[in-house]
């Protein structure tokens, strides 16, 4: 959140706009929009999301919960694949000692 508040400071600063005015086009108090600049996670996803209109960037939005990069989504994914795989062998391992000890007798 920081670097994006960095990123969008810098934005506006070589954009030659003034916080008063980029304040203005963002519809909040230039105090919020320090705070955002600041990278304060208490501001509005909404705020953060105009200003990113403002800067031609929104369509970056999307890619941010893409699930593609959601490693921990991922990592939970493998385990349960694993922990699957293990019942599955277990079980058919089980099954094949049953048979085999079904045959002996």
């Amino acid at each position: 959140m920081k670097q994006l508040g960095e990123n969008l400071a810098i934005a506006r600063v070589r954009r030659k706009e003034s916080q008063r005015l980029w304040a203005k086009r963002l519809g909040v108090s230039v105090p919020t929009l320090i705070r955002m600049e600041q990278g304060d996670p208490g501001v509005g996803v909404g705020i953060y999301a105009t200003a990113l209109w403002l800067v031609g960037r929104v369509q970056a939005l999307p890619a941010l919960a893409d699930p593609q990069n959601d490693r921990g989504a991922l990592e939970i994914d493998v385990r349960e694949a694993v922990r699957r795989r293990a019942v599955r062998s277990a079980a058919s391992a089980e099954a094949r000692l049953g048979r085999k000890g079904g045959a002996r007798e």
